[in-house]
């Protein structure tokens, strides 16, 4: 499974942004997730979900702005971010894993496969 990121850019407080996260290969019963790391911050879970359908997960500082979803026809998971602030700014990353129960979906050590970033810069 290979991954590909997009969507990021510079965007104001308050704007959205949708990242892109188009998967090769079938996915159908994997679980992707989204992280993000900041200058000089740990890598933190921001929305997780399994490509099936069950469950998702949002951290709680995107709780309510953020939606993760996807597009089966795309092979493509989404990350709609709205309302955005500037400590939502980091490198994004999508990655995927066959079979995380949504108990491990926060750790990004259980991901096998990992897309390569994009940046998103939220200016105040």
């Amino acid at each position: 499974v290979q991954l590909q990121a997009s969507g990021g850019g510079l965007v104001q407080a308050g704007g959205s942004l949708t990242l892109s996260c188009a998967a090769s290969g079938r996915v159908i019963n994997y679980v992707m997730g989204w992280f993000r790391q900041a200058p000089g911050k740990e890598r933190e879970a921001v929305a997780a979900a399994r490509w099936s359908g069950g469950w998702t997960y949002y951290g709680d500082s995107v709780k309510g702005r953020f939606t993760i979803s996807r597009d089966n026809a795309k092979n493509t998971v989404y990350l709609q971010m709205n309302k955005l602030k500037p400590e939502d700014t980091g490198i994004y990353y999508c990655a995927a894993d066959p079979g995380l129960l949504r108990s491990m979906a926060t750790d990004g050590k259980q991901y096998d496969y990992w897309g390569q970033g994009t940046q998103v810069t939220v200016s105040s």
